[in-house]
Parts: C-alpha cells; sequence; structure tokens
C-alpha cells in the first residue's frame, strides 16, 4: 500500500502532542493541548527531509509534561481507591506497571496501567528459599480468584461512586477503564495481588516479585511479571545510551501508522519491546551520535529475525515468562513491520544521499548512508 509520509508526519504529531486523543481527556485538558499543540517540537525543527522528520521523530520520547500528569492522575485514582477499599476493610497496595512507567509510551494522552494489589495474601513459588524455610505458612481460607473478583467488584463500585462525571468501563476482562469527566488522562485499574518468586525470595527486590492479573471474563488469574519487563528494558536502554527505547517508540509509530493505512501489524507491542531487546547493543549504542544507525540497527535486527525462524522462535521475553514468538500471527506480524522498516529505511536513505535517486540502489548503500549521516541537534 502507498504511503503519505504527511500523512503520517500529521499522525505522529497528533499522537504525540495529545489531540489524537481529546475525546478522553477532560474539558480543561482539552483546551491545554490544542493550545500546546500549536508549538512545534525539537525534532521537527532538526530537518525539512519529510521521511528523515518522521523517523527522528517516532523516536522521541513524549514530552516529560504529559508523562507526568498521567501519572498523577493515576496517584489520584489510586488514593479515592485506597481510602474506599480501606473502609471496607481492605488492605492494598498500588504499582504501575506498562509502556508508560518504562518511558517507552508513544502518545501524549497514553493509559496508565494501575495495579491494585490485594495485601491480605500472597502466593509463592515452593522451591523459594523462604518457602523451604517454612517461613511461608499462615495457609488463606479462600482461593486468590474469589478474593479478587471481591476487590473488582468493590473497586468498581467505589470508582463509580467517587467519579460520578467520569465514564466507568467495567466490561473489560483484566481492567476496569476510567476515562473523560475530570480526568486528565485515562486509567486503567487492574486488580491483582502478589506472587513471591523463587528469585524474590532471595533477593527481596520487588523487580523479581511477580504479580497475579484477573481476568474476570474466564474467569481466572494470569501471572505477570511487569517490574522484572520494565527493570530489563530499562537495563539494556542505559547500556545502549538510549538506543534500545528509541527502537521500541520507533517500530509502535510505524505499527500504528501502518494500522491507519490499513497494514494491521500482528505484534503486540509488548512483544515490538520484547524483540528489540534482543538487538545488538553496540549497533544501538551508534545511534547516541548518529539517531539514523538506531533505524539502521532496527532494520538489520527484523531482518535477521525474519530470516532465522528457528532462532526466533527460540527468544524468550526479557521477563523470561514465556516465548515472543509463539504463534504464527506474531510472525507473520514481524514480517509487516519488517516491510514498513525497510520502506522507511529506503527513503531516509534516498533523502539523505541524492545518488540513490538516479538509479538502482543497494542495501548496501542505503546501510552505509544511514550510518553515516548524522542530523543536527538543537
Amino acid at each position: 500500500m502507498a504511503r503519505n509520509i504527511q500523512n503520517r508526519l500529521s499522525s505522529l504529531r497528533s499522537r504525540r502532542n495529545g489531540t489524537e486523543g481529546l475525546n478522553r481527556v477532560s474539558a480543561f485538558d482539552t483546551a491545554q493541548i490544542i493550545a500546546n499543540s500549536l508549538n512545534s517540537e525539537k525534532y521537527e525543527k532538526r530537518t525539512e527531509k519529510p521521511y528523515t522528520r518522521y523517523a527522528i521523530g517516532s523516536m522521541q520520547e513524549v514530552d516529560e509534561q504529559y508523562t507526568k500528569i498521567s501519572i498523577a492522575e493515576a496517584e489520584r485514582v489510586g488514593k479515592q481507591l485506597n481510602t474506599g477499599l480501606t473502609e471496607l476493610g481492605f488492605s492494598v497496595a498500588f504499582r504501575l506497571q506498562g509502556s508508560v512507567p518504562c518511558n517507552i509510551h508513544i502518545r501524549g494522552v497514553s493509559d496508565v496501567d494501575l495495579l491494585v494489589l490485594d495485601e491480605d495474601f500472597f502466593t509463592y513459588d515452593r522451591t523459594g528459599q523462604n518457602s523451604r524455610l517454612g517461613l511461608y505458612n499462615n495457609p488463606i481460607s479462600y482461593t486468590p480468584l474469589s478474593a479478587l473478583q471481591l476487590l473488582r467488584k468493590n473497586s468498581e463500585n467505589i470508582l463509580i461512586k467517587q467519579f460520578p462525571a467520569v465514564t466507568v468501563d467495567t466490561t473489560g476482562g483484566k481492567a476496569i477503564t476510567l476515562s473523560g469527566g475530570s480526568l486528565r488522562r485515562p486509567v486503567d485499574v487492574v486488580p491483582s495481588h502478589w506472587h513471591n518468586t523463587h528469585d524474590y525470595q532471595t533477593t527481596n527486590k520487588e523487580s523479581d516479585r511477580a504479580i497475579y492479573v484477573l481476568d474476570n471474563k474466564v474467569p481466572t488469574t494470569i501471572f505477570n511479571k511487569p517490574f522484572k519487563h520494565i527493570e530489563k528494558i530499562t537495563y539494556k536502554d542505559a547500556l545502549t545510551l538510549g538506543g534500545l527505547k528509541k527502537s521500541i517508540r520507533l517500530c509502535k509509530h510505524i505499527k500504528a501508522d501502518a494500522a491507519k493505512e490499513g497494514t494491521n501489524i500482528t505484534l503486540p507491542s509488548f512483544d515490538i519491546a520484547a524483540a528489540l531487546w534482543h538487538a545488538d547493543s553496540s549497533a544501538l549504542i551508534a545511534g547516541f551520535t548518529n539517531e539514523l544507525a538506531i533505524l539502521l540497527e532496527t532494520k538489520r535486527h527484523l531482518t535477521f529475525l525474519h530470516n532465522n525462524r528457528f532462532h526466533t522462535q527460540t527468544l524468550r521475553t526479557p521477563d523470561d515468562t514465556r516465548l515472543i514468538f509463539d504463534t504464527e500471527s506474531k510472525l507473520k506480524g514481524l514480517e509487516l513491520l519488517l516491510s514498513e522498516v525497510n520502506d522507511l529505511a529506503i527513503e531516509v536513505a534516498k533523502e539523505q544521499n541524492l545518488s540513490l535517486l538516479r538509479g538502482a540502489y543497494s542495501w548496501d548503500k542505503i546501510d552505509e548512508t544511514l550510518r553515516n549521516t548524522r542530523i543536527p541537534t538543537l
């Protein structure tokens, strides 16, 4: 399908500045977001070349102020829940999970996942040292599933009561979704409970602690290690001087814009991040001085994954909970994502090396151009 770069630039801009999500925020924020959208971002001033501008812009983190508002709104919801649940006799804790605390979100108006954790109990790995030492010896008289269902129902009632002007959607399996009204950002409330893993019982590090999330539609609980995922992504991003998260954001923007053009890249955002976590660190580091090198490494890594299917199907998520490419649909999504990244790489290279416009070109020439071209910073 033909790609209209001007449409993509417009989409990128509205996604980042929040105008894409005006129907999900308060009236006050609507006016503020529209006012802020009139200002240009730094990446827009770095180059006049549209494909290059799109590539560079897609890598940048969302404005810090937008992220702070997202986190503050999640905390506001958490305070109301904490008061209401405590009055009912619950003991709860709150944590954030997902792309916002990991800083790989791509929207100015971004949903925030707020975990509400029932602290009256936890489950644990029986192979862990605390379990083997007999330190966990206070069994509960109810199932974690029934406890989370009760937590979910009471959370729904409190949120509906405390946020009367907000749309509270209780139909989701894992999350109670709040949007609009007085909320400046959408918030997904996710009932869950702690699980003390084998590693956590040794290290006592929260990043080693897991959770079980309620899926109210089945109903069942789902194992998850969101804090380990964030830790692993953030650690490698630091090693690559910011290159990993730029690569992840780039691919997430590409996926979002491809969908608007009718191409459904069936690779979830979580798995895009997980796949790119396996990219070459030294190549991503080059993006510290030359951001187009990040596009180059993203293309190279996705090509390697596509061409080495057996290896690709052995790759595990950063939190080591499962295989990344565990369905044919995800492998197809990888193929579609690679096609989009290849097309972008070609067009960016043409903008930076006019000789590529005068006849046949090779991937070697394209790669050389991306590797050696530096876009001025402001």
